[in-house]
């Protein structure tokens, strides 16, 4: 078994973003009994703050990603450090980044579906273009981040590219939360595959986070699921499920298309 942590940071208005990177990095560091832990999307300035993500935006050697490399292989485990705003030439990306326990960059993904239309994501971000499916502790694990959980196909392609657990960083707002909890479990059940989505707590820019971080099997069973306010959720992964469950349900050999 995998036993995997959920970090549901609070991201709030009222927490000045050095101050939020080091408490994060803190908290992972006091992570010493988990192989994976997991951060959400855009903790450092709020998944909705654009003009704080423009601010804060920066290279992937910068300090943040630095200062969670230094965080991983102090608690010696694989992390997802959420995503944050990637600083690329003249570009910006909502950028995951998956680091390893001895601290280097195992894999980076560029949010592909960006959120909020022309005004949203759009005006400040560009998409990224590339899957991602990586070997963690968890098997073969495909990224994805926030608006992405509404295209199915993403997540069929990352099942043809071999995944078999979906990782997930979120800033998802209390308003449509109810859509977070349905789509996680539809994605587990379709691709029969694990998923691992972190969410956030807090309220910035007047929008509230849903929280309910969550872990569902690759049978759509519900295995852990956090409240609305900061916590860190942990969980145990037996990452031979999905081939186990593919075999005793074999779903996707009958795909058609």
């Amino acid at each position: 078994m995998t036993r995997v942590a959920l970090v549901q940071l609070d991201v709030s208005d009222t927490e000045a973003v050095e101050a939020r990177i080091e408490r994060a990095a803190a908290m992972v560091e006091g992570l010493t009994d988990v192989d994976l832990a997991v951060l959400p999307e855009l903790w450092h300035v709020g998944a909705f703050d654009l003009e704080r993500a423009k601010q804060h935006a920066q290279p992937i050697d910068g300090p943040l990603v630095t200062r969670m490399r230094a965080a991983a292989r102090a608690a010696g485990l694989w992390l997802h450090m959420g995503s944050f705003a990637e600083l690329a030439a003249s570009d910006r990306y909502n950028t995951s980044v998956v680091i390893d326990p001895e601290g280097d960059i195992a894999a980076t993904y560029r949010k592909l579906h960006l959120f909020g239309w022309a005004d949203g994501e759009p005006s400040v971000m560009t998409a990224g273009e590339s899957l991602v499916v990586l070997p963690t502790p968890l098997g073969a694990t495909g990224l994805a981040t926030c608006y992405d959980l509404r295209f199915p196909e993403l997540y069929r392609r990352l099942v043809d590219s071999g995944a078999e657990v979906f990782l997930m960083a979120s800033g998802w707002p209390t308003p449509r939360i109810e859509h977070w909890s349905i789509l996680a479990r539809a994605r587990a059940i379709e691709d029969e595959a694990w998923v691992v989505a972190c969410n956030s707590a807090g309220t910035h820019v007047g929008t509230t986070m849903g929280g309910r971080s969550v872990v569902v099997d690759p049978r759509g069973t519900v295995v852990a699921e956090a409240g609305e306010g900061e916590e860190i959720l942990y969980a145990e992964i037996d990452p031979d499920l999905p081939r186990e469950w593919r075999r005793a349900f074999p779903v996707l050999t009958d795909r058609v298309l």
